[in-house]
């Protein structure tokens, strides 16, 4: 098995997830999701954030703002569409599930051979 392709799929399929997360609590721009990946030790890169931000808008789940900042250019906000909501809802739902599944099958006692 290799670990490093299995942690990096399993990465990718949580960041558009994790994305939507950031963006409920408060519109927020894209080097400022970046800080905040990296505030919870997850590392991405704007290569990697950017076409995710541009599909997310175009799916109809994220819109966004131009607001003028005090320390450069205006900045692009995005924020949650309605469809972004209710995706969010769908995607909490799922990874309740989905948690619940890997706590109980890592919490269960392994099977002797003399059981099988």
């Amino acid at each position: 098995m290799n670990i490093d392709n299995t942690k990096s799929q399993m990465r990718k399929g949580m960041l558009e997830y994790c994305i939507l997360l950031l963006i409920h609590r408060k519109p927020a721009y894209a080097n400022e999701i970046i800080r905040q990946f990296h505030e919870a030790d997850m590392i991405v890169v704007e290569g990697t954030l950017y076409p995710l931000l541009t599909r997310l808008k175009k799916d109809g789940l994220l819109d966004y703002q131009w607001q003028e900042s005090t320390q450069g250019p205006p900045r692009k906000y995005y924020s949650l569409t309605a469809d972004g909501e209710e995706a969010l809802a769908q995607l909490n739902i799922i990874w309740n599930e989905l948690n619940r599944t890997v706590q109980l099958l890592s919490e269960q006692e392994p099977i002797q051979p003399e059981n099988i």
